[in-house]
């Protein structure tokens, strides 16, 4: 009995539904077809029944299917601890991460990470939106914000501020704010998700939180999107310091009202599972370390960020 064939059957279990579960793991129907025949004939019972409408595990298949997901469970756990012992850099990272923190940033590291470990592949999933490791199978994420769910497994990259940003230009045709209830008299660029525009911005200075309901003209689901927009000088825009490191340091954009911090969040790589945590994710984990201390040191050298900011 192949194991692939059984890595079959549990995607048929889990899809209820052959053409899907092919689909899923990139194989013909009939293929697929196939390796269920060849399985329940080694078995000498049906795990399946079958009608022209619908596919329903049978009671035999109840019994067999739950087992068979463990012992395979247990295959891929002592396969995965050899290559730990052996430190075996390969496989498959399938990642999800925000969109402008993925095409801007954490593409071109990845890009390093593959010339250098060869035997490492990859699969991004670039998107805003929230990510379910199960349904959009994905190993790894990239995300703001430390993870709400007690059984995902989690690392710490660093503190991320927020930065109230705009270009030169914006600023010398609007003027510069220096107090969050100048900002009434801007045109705020802002992140919307699930229809819930963010055009409430907080500030805290010296332990107090001001909040300024803002006016704009632009929203999108697309972060990178809001921060083109505002590289272009059409409004002003709440950022995280790593999505506009570029710009900050190259001068595209200037932080301003800096006495007054916007919102802080967290950079963490989320694992649905220990099982998931392999010598290429540690790499990975490492990677984003080291390059993201770097590019806040450099924020903190050209005084676009306080040490005690990242600290």
């Amino acid at each position: 009995m192949l194991l692939e064939d059984l890595q079959v059957i549990l995607k048929v279990a889990e899809f209820k539904n052959i053409t899907k579960a092919a689909a899923s793991i990139d194989m013909r129907t009939a293929t697929a077809s196939a390796a269920i025949k060849r399985v329940e004939a080694a078995l000498g019972v049906d795990l399946f029944i079958r009608t022209t409408r619908q596919l329903k595990i049978s009671s035999a298949g109840e019994r067999y299917i739950p087992q068979c997901q463990q012992a395979l469970l247990m295959l891929e756990q002592a396969k995965q601890n050899m290559r730990d012992d052996l430190e075996i850099v390969d496989g498959e990272l399938r990642i999800a991460i925000s969109s402008d923190l993925g095409r801007n940033l954490v593409a071109p590291w990845l890009d390093e990470l593959v010339q250098k470990h060869p035997n490492v592949g990859l699969k991004l999933n670039i998107s805003d939106s929230n990510i379910d490791f199960y349904r959009d199978s994905v190993d790894v994420a990239i995300r703001y914000g430390s993870p709400t769910d007690s059984n995902l497994y989690g690392f710490k990259i660093c503190n991320v501020p927020g930065i109230l940003c705009a270009t030169p230009q914006y600023l010398k045709d609007n003027g510069t704010p220096q107090h969050p209830h100048n900002l009434s008299a801007h045109n705020g660029l802002f992140y919307q998700l699930h229809d819930v525009v963010h055009d409430v911005w907080k500030f805290e200075h010296k332990g107090n939180v001001v909040k300024i309901k803002m006016k704009g003209n632009r929203a999108s689901n697309d972060g990178d999107l809001v921060r083109r927009w505002c590289v272009a000088g059409k409004g002003i825009a709440v950022k995280s310091c790593l999505d506009m490191s570029n710009d900050l340091l190259a001068g595209n954009v200037v932080s301003v009202m800096t006495d007054y911090q916007p919102r802080k969040t967290e950079l963490w790589l989320v694992c649905p599972s220990r099982q998931s945590i392999t010598p290429a994710v540690r790499l990975l984990r490492d990677m984003l370390k080291e390059k993201c201390a770097i590019i806040q040191n450099k924020l903190v050298e050209q005084g676009i960020l306080n040490k005690n900011q990242i600290e």
